[in-house]
């Protein structure tokens, strides 16, 4: 049987490397995938009554609720792919909207007696697919906020990077920059299983 696939795109160019990058992983795992575009969702504001909301609606055991149709999706997912651009140290902001959105607990993850976060998601792996186009591109921003998340909250252990930088460079050759990206995935794949 073969496992279903989250595809989280917060790719914003038409034409992005990032997406396109990502696009070859999906072929590589060759397994059916349910895409969130995050460019297109409106993503309720974050403040003071959304939280309470939120917290009501988790104290209920509401958790049935429509608000929480993504952190559902999230949790259920048995493989996730992130597609995010490397931006200004990070990503886009819609990634970091979109994790707010899903970081609920009693779906995505709930606290330990001793007040630590115990996953309770599905997936077994994740894979964080970024290009950037310069060459400054530490792991430990991004990626790292990514990697912290997914083990410490969800509990995915196996968590890959897929990257390609220095794509605006002059003088770059981005299909060669772009080739060896490809190869890594072609690897990382083949590992997979």
């Amino acid at each position: 049987m073969k496992k279903t696939v989250l595809f989280i795109n917060a790719c914003v160019r038409k034409d992005s490397r990032t997406r396109k990058l990502a696009e070859k992983l999906l072929m590589k795992l060759n397994q059916p995938y349910e895409e969130v575009c995050l460019n297109k969702i409106d993503f309720p504001k974050t403040d003071e009554d959304f939280l309470n909301r939120r917290d009501q609606l988790i104290t209920a055991g509401e958790t049935d609720n429509a608000m929480f149709s993504l952190a559902r999706q999230f949790a259920d997912a048995e493989t996730i792919v992130i597609a995010a651009p490397y931006w200004d140290l990070s990503f886009p902001a819609s990634l970091k909207q979109y994790f707010e959105q899903i970081n609920v607990t009693g779906i995505t993850f709930r606290y330990t007696e001793e007040g630590f976060p115990q996953g309770l998601c599905r997936a077994d792996r994740l894979f964080y697919v970024t290009t950037a186009g310069g060459c400054y591109v530490p792991e430990e921003f991004g990626f790292g906020y990514i990697k912290a998340l997914a083990q410490n909250f969800y509990d995915i252990q196996d968590i890959r990077l897929i990257k390609a930088s220095g794509l605006d460079i002059d003088g770059a050759d981005v299909n060669d920059i772009m080739a060896a990206a490809e190869e890594t995935l072609e690897n990382m794949e083949q590992t997979a299983e």
